[in-house]
């Protein structure tokens, strides 16, 4: 389990495939009939979406941080709407890390 994974350290750790080349040509091949493909996002974010990610965790709390993967529904809404981001991208965002975090090696 990777539970000493922080959710700052694993910002970092998609921040290094921001506006990756090959993870936007990975994103356009799966991309629906808007042009997203928001279930890559975790894989190779675009800036903007990053931003919004920081912006999210920016937002937590020291007790949320320590409980991100036990979010409801209506936390992540709450948060989103103070950081100023989609909802959707902190739903993937804070399920993405939850994933990682309990993933059993």
């Amino acid at each position: 389990m990777s539970s000493g994974l922080s959710i700052d350290e694993y910002l970092q750790r998609l921040g290094r495939f921001v506006d990756d080349p090959y993870g936007r040509q990975f994103r356009r091949q799966f991309a629906d009939d808007r042009g997203s493909s928001e279930l890559a996002m975790l894989q190779s974010p675009s800036r903007d979406e990053w931003k919004q990610m920081e912006r999210a965790v920016a937002t937590l709390t020291a007790a949320e941080k320590n409980a991100v993967e036990r979010l409801n529904d209506e936390q992540v809404r709450r948060i989103a709407d103070q950081a100023g981001i989609d909802p959707a991208v902190a739903a993937i965002f804070f399920n993405g890390y939850a994933l990682e975090r309990n993933r059993v090696s």
